[in-house]
């Protein structure tokens, strides 16, 4: 496991919780959200470097906590308008221990997001 990464600049502040409940939540539905709903959640503007650097120090101090709890990347749920991660997914994703060097985007992606979608799953009713 890598060691830690990021800077807390968000952790235990309700900005945090809003953010990683709504990743939860997308996991939870094995779906995805995207960087313009955390843009609102977190009250930043909707594009240009300012949400980009915001979303991505929130994220990546979410990935990290979800790894060291010996869960998957949460981030791993939130995508670009390309509909794939952005460009700090991988780099992270490597700095956290998760992706060898070798691996492209696409594999670790995938096995982030499954993992997280596995880790969140609801129970479902018994009966």
């Amino acid at each position: 496991m890598g060691a830690v990464m990021v800077d807390s600049k968000y952790r235990g502040t309700t900005k945090y919780f809003r953010v990683y409940a709504e990743l939860v939540r997308a996991a939870q539905y094995r779906g995805l959200t995207t960087y313009q709903d955390l843009a609102a959640i977190m009250e930043l503007p909707m594009q240009g470097n300012r949400m980009g650097s915001e979303i991505g120090q929130i994220l990546g101090e979410i990935a990290e906590d979800e790894v060291k709890s010996g869960r998957s990347m949460l981030s791993a749920v939130v995508v670009g308008v390309s509909g794939k991660p952005g460009s700090g997914f991988l780099p992270l994703a490597r700095d956290l221990g998760r992706a060898p060097d070798t691996e492209e985007l696409d594999t670790v992606w995938k096995r982030e997001r499954t993992g997280a979608y596995d880790a969140w799953r609801r129970p479902l009713p018994k009966g």
